[in-house]
Parts: structure tokens; sequence; C-alpha cells
């Protein structure tokens, strides 16, 4: 009898440990099958701009639409180069965007540090109000960004974009909170071994904070280089347009330019990006994991 009931009390461990075997293999693919659909509904508008940039423009709305173009026309890309001055505004944006994220990088390190270990006067009320600049639209300070720009003379000129750029809340809240997870013995032991505050700064917290400064670089450059409105306002020459504004200039008087040319300018306009977030993505992905949210 009880050899029976043991047995009994076995098969039905099996098949329980089947059930749960089977649920946690069906599991794997349920999550397999999702990603597998939000992959394809995230690429596919980046297929169809692709195929697009390679076909004739009377091709590029057919319906059923066409994903593999049956006739690929690379003369799409040369129109670029001959319509536009695209290696002008290359440049262009390449300065305007690597200064801006040396500048903030800089200016949101040296801010976050004092919030986070420095005692002041006023150190919380100033933070909150730094926070606060970050609920402020850029349409509501562009006129007077505008105003202080032209009496400086800097209006039509790469520095109008970057000097107001400069200063950044959301990268100062961001370097302060992984500055305040770093253990402050750290600092102790530097003082007593004869370091400036410094010193303290610039050797023990900088390299700590290493993955957070990546992360504030690649949304920075993310950002700008994409920025449209302010190099909209400020700029008036094309040959100080950057890479967005000289896209908008393809599309031609009242949008009659060649849509497969103009996709073939996005194409040319996202490697810089896709080759920043290809080397940078360790450091993204870590700085992502490691951020810390004390208050």
């Amino acid at each position: 009898m009880q050899q029976t009931r043991a047995l009994a009390l076995l098969r039905t461990a099996r098949v329980w440990a089947w059930l749960d075997r089977v649920r946690y293999v069906a599991g794997d693919w349920v999550r397999i099958a999702l990603l597998g659909l939000g992959s394809v509904l995230f690429l596919a508008p980046f297929a169809w701009t692709l195929a697009t940039s390679l076909r004739a423009p009377a091709e590029s709305f057919s319906v059923p639409p066409q994903w593999i173009p049956h006739n690929p026309d690379f003369g799409n890309y040369r129109r670029v180069f001959q319509e536009i001055p695209f290696w002008h505004q290359f440049v262009n944006s390449v300065v305007v965007t690597v200064s801006i994220m040396l500048g903030q990088l800089t200016t949101a390190a040296l801010a976050g540090y004092a919030f986070a270990h420095l005692d002041f006067p006023g150190k919380t009320v100033l933070f909150w109000l730094i926070m606060a600049t970050m609920m402020i639209p850029i349409q509501a300070t562009i006129i007077p960004v505008f105003v202080l720009i032209s009496r400086l003379g800097l209006r039509d000129t790469l520095a109008s974009l970057v000097l107001p750029a400069l200063p950044t809340a959301f990268g100062t809240f961001l370097l302060r909170q992984y500055f305040m997870v770093i253990p402050k013995e750290y600092e102790e032991a530097a003082i007593i071994d004869g370091a400036s505050l410094f010193s303290v700064f610039y050797r023990v917290y900088l390299p700590l904070s290493a993955s957070g400064l990546a992360v504030l670089a690649v949304l920075t450059f993310n950002s700008h280089w994409n920025e449209f409105f302010r190099p909209l306002i400020f700029m008036s020459s094309k040959e100080r347009f950057t890479i967005p504004l000289g896209l908008s200039d393809l599309q031609g008087y009242m949008m009659t330019g060649s849509i497969s040319v103009v996709l073939a300018g996005v194409i040319l306009s996202l490697v810089p990006v896709l080759l920043v977030y290809i080397f940078a993505q360790r450091y993204l992905i870590e700085g992502i994991m490691m951020v810390g949210l004390k208050a």
C-alpha cells in the first residue's frame, strides 16, 4: 500500500515537473515572439526608409509597398551631394554637436559634484530652481535668447548654437545622482593623502562616474545632432546650416523635392548616430543599470 502511494506521489511529482518545464519553455517562446514582433515594428520604418532611398521617386508610394527595390538606384545618394553642400553641413553639425557635448559634460560634471558633495548656502533651493528649468519649453525662451545672441553679434554663427546649450539641467541632475552613490570614504582618503578639492574631483569622482558621463554624452550627441528648431531660428546662410536644415532644404519649394533623395539624405545623416551607439552601447547599458536615484 505504501509502495503504491509512493509510486503515485512520484508520478504526480514527475507530471508537475513536466508541466513546469512546459510552462518555462512556453514562456521563453512567448518572450521571444513578443521581442521579435517589437523588433519588426521598430525596424519597419527604417527598412522602408532605406528601401525608398534606393527607388525612383515614382515608385516611392507604390501599393502594396515594395520592401525590396527591384532596381536599386544609388543615384539618389549622389543627388544629395549635388543639391546641397552636404559635407559642409556635415562638418557644421559635427562641430556644433561635439562642442555642445564636451561643454555639457564639463558643466554638468562640475555642477553635479558641487550639488552632491559640497556644502554652501542655498544649495537645495538653487538645485531645485535648476531642475524647474526643465519644465520650461524652449519655445518660451527662444525670443530672449535670440535677442541676446543678436546683441552679441553671434547671429548666423555656429557659436549661437553652442553657447546657449552649454548649461544642462538634466545633465546636472544625472551626474549628481552618480556622484551621490559614490562612497564618501574615497574622498576622505584622498584628502588625508593630501589631495586638493579639484584633485579629488578629477582623480577620484570623474573616473568612477565614467558610465554616467557616457550616458550623458550619447544622449547629448543624439539630441543636438537631430536638433532643428534652434538652427532654424538662428541660421540664415546655407553654408552654416546643420544637417537637419539641409535635409529640410532637400524637400524643395512647396515640398516638390524627390522623396527618394530626401530619404537618402536621412540615411546618410543616421550613420554618425549609429556609429556612436555601436561603440558606446556597452557604456550606455552599464550607465543605465548603475544609475542611482538617491535624493
